[in-house]
Order: C-alpha cells, then structure tokens, then sequence
C-alpha cells in the first residue's frame, strides 16, 4: 500500500493529510511543531500502513511533499526512513491553479494538494537531495556571510543617503564609507562643524591604523576637503542626522567585525570537506566563493542525472520558448540568487585567471553577446566542466 502525504507548514504547526493511491482521504490532522507533532505523524502513518509492513519498506511505501527543504522537521522526516519531495512554492501555486480557479487558499486544502500533487506527479518531482552534514554546516555559515555582506552594502546605502541630505563634504572626502579610517573619523565628527575641526594627527592616525598609503597626503587632502564651503541644513535638523550617522556608523562596525569572523568559519569548515580541493581547482573559484559554489550545489554526487541538469539548476542554461513560427532563447529568472551571484562572480574572476576563460568570453562577445549574455554563457561552460563534462 502506498501512502502519499501533504504537509502544509507554518511557523507553528503543520497541516498534514495522507491519501492512498487511490486519492481516498485516510487522515488529517493539524500537528504542533516539534516532537509532539513528529510522533502523532508517525503514529498517523503507522496506522494507515498497518501492521504488516517492515521498517526497511518504509520508504518505498511514504512519500511526504512539503514546501520547504530545510529545518528539524524535514530531517526527522528523512531520518524516519520517508521520501521527501521538497515542492518549489512556485510549483505548488501552479498546481493549485489546476486545482481550482477561484483563488480560495487554506492551509487544510494546501496539505491536500501537495499530497494529491505527490501521488500523481512524484516522478515529476526531485526527491530531498541526500547532502552531508559537512555540505549543510558549509552552507549555514557561507550564506550568513554573504547574508551580513549584504546588509553592511544596504547600511553603506542608507548613510550615503544621509550624508548627502546634510554633509556632502564627507562623501568627497572619504572614498569608502565602510572602510575602517572612514567610520573611525565619522564617528568622531558626525557633523560639518566637528569634521572641520579634525587635526592632521587625527586624520593621520586613523588612516595608519587602517594601514593606508602616502598618509600625508591623503590626510592634508581630507582636511581641506571637510574644511571646505557646502551648503548645509539647520543646526537642529543636522543634530538629527549626526545621531543616525552614529547609529548607522555602529552597525556597520558590527557588520564589519562579524564578516571577517564569519569568514574565518567558512574557510574552515570548507577546508575540511573532501571536495574542497576539486572546486578549487576550477577557475575564478577561491576559498570563500568556493564555498558558496558548493553550498548551493550540495554534495550529493547523485543529485544532478547530467551536466545539463546541473546547468538548468544553476540557471546559466537558457531556456527556449517555441510556438509555430515563434522561437525565442532567453535568460532563466527564476533561480537561487544566491548560487547564480556566485557563479558569475567566478565567471568575471575566471577571465584573469584562466586563458581558455577570456578566449570563451571573447568569442561570445565577437558573436555579438552583450557584457551580462557573454559572461553567463562563461558560467554555464564553467559549470558544466565541474560537473565532469570536459566540454562544458
């Protein structure tokens, strides 16, 4: 007997339903998160199944179709023996379009599509890729660093916004708003009036410390620049912005502090993976982006049936639309921003690094490709060669 079960998470608790080959209801239940609601799942389908099945049997018999790839839950899932079908929500919007056309949505009724979605289209589905736990903890701390990376890049955003609104000055005068010397000068002199004050042993000191070149120089071009004539905002509503700089100043030290120790953890959580040394042998690849290559991608060498398979996964490959007379090749937007970020970072790396690379990019681009088509069409060529295709 076969089992196919729909599992509608939400922060708190699961909606779950299991049908039988047939389509015919068995069970539904909303269960609490955590392990209460993982034992009345198996008791659930324990029940359904009977008792005249073996433990080893259990997989072939439970096939599990949730939204979501990750967490607790999901593991207690695969570890119980059950495959999992992680649905992209995308697919499972359009599945409950064929579904019904009204529009109506509850997470009872989700449970009952991804489980009817399961029984009638699993071989459709990629079931729970069977990635180590080394690949999960590289891809916990590869994707916090590029989560804070990217957040220190909103807050550099958000104070030269602020900078601009009240003291330009400081925007010609600091080339890098979240380079060390900057923050440390800012933080002392928010304001038009104290930077103007700021000593050449002041300036002088901070870029020392941020270990920066020709020092006189730069520093006597900092004065000059602050001490400058610009137009300005009253004193009170320059009073106002000086208190955000500081506290936009703070965060971005934080941030700044933290990439670099989270950095230290990638790098030594990739260092100990077995494939690190094969992705650093590919072009444009280096420790941390290495990492981030093999954090999307998992390491489960079964994963990807072919090198083409692992190219449309990436969204490097282009997809084609044809109809009659019409044929049109565009460019893949949905993807895993993060993967395809890293992937043509290691192409725009790859044309110093690698000769074959640059020849690659160069003849895309005599082709008639733009800047951005050339480079992808690198990325998927590179892709393909760490598959194992020679040709890419």
């Amino acid at each position: 007997m076969l089992l196919f079960v729909g599992d509608d998470w939400a922060e708190d608790h699961h909606d779950v339903e299991v049908m039988d080959a047939s389509g015919r209801r068995l069970a539904k239940a909303r269960l609490p998160e955590g392990m209460a609601g993982m034992t009345r799942l198996h008791a659930m389908i324990g029940q359904a199944l009977g008792d005249d099945i073996d433990a080893e049997d259990v997989s072939g018999r439970v096939r599990i179709g949730i939204e979501t790839d990750r967490g607790p839950w999901v593991q207690a899932l695969v570890a119980a023996g059950y495959t999992v079908y992680p649905v992209n929500p995308l697919q499972a919007a359009r599945y409950r379009e064929r579904l019904a056309v009204s529009g109506a949505k509850s997470d009872a009724a989700d449970a009952h599509m991804l489980a009817d979605m399961v029984r009638t289209d699993s071989h459709q589905l990629r079931p729970m890729a069977g990635d180590s736990a080394d690949a999960e903890a590289v891809k916990v701390v590869s994707r916090m660093h590029k989560t804070l990376i990217w957040e220190r890049t909103r807050a550099g955003q958000r104070l030269r916004h602020a900078l601009r609104e009240y003291f330009p000055a400081a925007l010609a005068a600091f080339e890098d708003l979240d380079a060390a010397d900057t923050l440390e000068l800012l933080a002392k002199a928010p304001d038009p009036a104290s930077a103007a004050r700021l000593s050449l042993a002041q300036i002088s000191a901070a870029l020392k410390r941020a270990r920066r070149r020709d020092i006189p120089a730069k520093a006597a071009a900092i004065q000059t620049t602050l001490r400058a004539e610009h137009l300005g905002q009253p004193a009170v509503v320059t009073a106002a912005y000086a208190a955000s700089v500081r506290a936009l100043i703070a965060l971005l030290s934080t941030l700044n502090e933290q990439v670099k120790v989270l950095q230290g953890q990638v790098e030594a959580h990739f260092g100990r993976h077995p494939d690190a040394e094969i992705i650093l042998s590919q072009p444009g690849l280096g420790t941390v982006l290495g990492a981030r290559v093999l954090a999307e991608f998992g390491d489960d060498h079964a994963r990807y049936v072919s090198a083409k398979a692992r190219k449309n996964y990436a969204a490097t490959s282009p997809i084609t639309r044809a109809s009659g007379k019409k044929r049109t090749v565009a460019a893949r937007f949905v993807h895993n921003d993060r993967l395809i970020d890293a992937l043509m970072t290691q192409a725009f790396s790859a044309l110093k690094a690698s000769p074959g690379a640059r020849a690659y990019y160069d003849r895309q681009r005599a082709r008639g490709a733009s800047y951005n088509a050339a480079l992808r069409q690198l990325a998927n060529r590179l892709v393909g060669i760490l598959h194992g295709d020679p040709g890419g």
